[in-house]
């Protein structure tokens, strides 16, 4: 059933302003009789259009300094009355209720208002409370009235009623319908997070406005769709578009790289959300080509990430090599010009965004969340458990080489020297496996591990893990300490002059 209506009157009160005044002249030019407040009032009459104040409907004055308007019978009576309703009707006539047509109402901007970190007052104020009523209760009776409920809907509405000559069509008004009532619980589920930031309700609501198909998801048989706001935290400068896999390791790199923000130049190659290269360095082209190193042939199609500017001569090297994506805080303009020299090459600039606080993942019927892991550990946590002490380059190695086991698959080992990442043992259902893969992997690209450092995402639970590594040439061992048989591994490191330090924190990555 498509019911055509033909609009008389509209209420329009609203925020944002941007792209209204074509909407008002097209309603005007429509005859369709306009009612507004305040501001939008304001608006509507230096445009030189009449506008009837929503005060002379209800014969009260805006109270309490604007936060009560709308709320009268006569201004919801006008929008949810049921036109083919008989008593709605007669009641009509006798209150003297105008018919609302047409409503054009959007939420003052709670969410861009917490995101300034303003005060708990200011924020309170942008609850909405008449814009939000007035938004449910067109969309729910969307038989007789069309929704307009945000100014991005703005250039839409203005199709329809111009393509229409001001009539609206049963199809029109149940979309706008959605489209509002997308926009009142995203804003509700905005408002009780900002409430239940502390967790004080065990509740999860999420609610992202912003999404897009992808090409497919992990595998082309199954579908993809990413929602958040890329556009917010990258620029796109170049390439193709990104797979469900890209963005899951540019994910990897943009946290892996959050440890290093500060650090001198960095530069990590990752390949299946794991890094199989990272070093820092004096230069970033010497950082890339340490990085590099590390595992050449896991680099090919991988995701490279710079924690500084790429200039021209590490673009250069990067172009020898095939990658999917490269990221960075910025280019030069001639590094820009070689890595745009392959057309699918997606380069992107990171902006500076504040990423989420929890991680969410679904799990059998349900959702698992957690706090992100935001511990990294430092100086002040290393506790040295051996007669033999870590030496200062020692120590920056074991910190650096603790930062990469915070941002690999479980069980894992990294191995590491000078502050490269010499090669490290990812996923594997035993430590000891990850430790022999991670040496394996270290000999096959040539690295002498001699003097190299050993970092662990858990405990060991045995000694056999510092055994393997002394035999390969590690002198110094990072890990978290907890096992009841921490002793059995501290006594074989005093036996054999190696250093150990126990940090009390434990980074699995499952």
């Amino acid at each position: 059933m498509n019911i055509a209506k033909k609009a008389s009157a509209a209420l329009i009160s609203v925020f944002h302003k941007d792209g209204l005044e074509p909407i008002v002249k097209k309603l005007d030019e429509l005859g369709v009789t306009l009612y507004s407040t305040g501001g939008t009032e304001k608006f509507i009459r230096d445009l030189g259009i009449e506008v009837v104040p929503v005060e002379e409907v209800t014969s009260y004055p805006s109270i309490l300094g604007g936060r009560v308007k709308t709320l009268h019978p006569k201004v919801f009576g006008g929008i949810l009355n049921r036109q083919d309703n008989e008593s709605d009707v007669a009641q009509m006539d006798e209150f003297n209720i105008p018919q609302l047509d047409i409503v054009i109402v959007d939420l003052y901007p709670f969410e861009k208002t917490v995101a300034t970190g303003a005060s708990e007052q200011d924020i309170i104020e942008k609850i909405d409370i008449g814009g939000i009523s007035l938004i449910r209760a067109a969309a729910k009776n969307f038989k007789d009235v069309l929704c307009v409920s945000s100014m991005e809907d703005y250039e839409s509405f203005l199709n329809v009623i111009s393509e229409g000559n001001g009539t609206t069509t049963l199809e029109d008004r149940k979309r706008f319908a959605a489209k509002a009532f997308n926009v009142s619980s995203h804003y509700d589920t905005a408002i009780f997070n900002y409430f239940n930031k502390d967790k004080g309700e065990t509740v999860l609501k999420i609610s992202e406005t912003k999404g897009k198909v992808l090409r497919y998801g992990e595998n082309p048989h199954q579908r993809g769709f990413f929602f958040g706001d890329f556009d917010a935290m990258f620029t796109k400068l170049h390439g193709k578009e990104l797979s469900y896999n890209n963005l899951l390791d540019v994910d990897a790199a943009v946290n892996l790289m959050g440890e290093f923000k500060e650090d001198n130049p960095t530069f990590a190659i990752l390949k299946h959300n794991n890094a199989c290269g990272l070093a820092t360095r004096a230069t970033i082209k010497q950082a890339y080509l340490d990085a590099l190193a590390g595992d050449p042939v896991s680099a090919f199609g991988g995701i490279l990430i710079s924690n500084i500017e790429i200039d021209v001569e590490t673009a250069e090297e990067i172009h020898k090599l095939f990658c999917e994506v490269v990221i960075a805080p910025s280019y030069s303009e001639g590094a820009l010009e070689v890595l745009k020299g392959k057309k699918n090459r997606i380069i992107l600039v990171q902006n500076d965004v504040a990423l989420p606080e929890t991680l969410v993942r679904t799990c059998l019927n349900g959702i698992l969340v957690q706090d992100k892991d935001f511990k990294t550990d430092s100086k002040e946590d290393l506790n040295n458990v051996t007669a033999k002490k870590p030496s200062p380059s020692e120590i920056e190695d074991l910190l650096f080489a603790s930062k990469l086991c915070k941002h690999t698959k479980s069980n894992t080992i990294v191995l590491a020297k000078n502050k490269q990442l010499c090669a490290s043992g990812t996923g594997q259902t035993s430590r000891v496996d990850a430790l022999n893969q991670a040496i394996h992997k270290a000999k096959s690209f040539n690295f002498d591990l001699e003097g190299a450092v050993m970092a662990s995402d858990a405990f060991f639970p045995f000694p056999d893990c510092v055994e393997i590594a002394h035999k390969a040439g590690i002198k110094s061992v990072i890990q978290p300490g907890g096992s009841i048989k921490d002793q059995l591994s501290i006594d074989y490191c005093n036996e054999n002059g190696i250093a150990m330090v126990m940090t009390g924190t434990r980074h699995f990555k499952h």
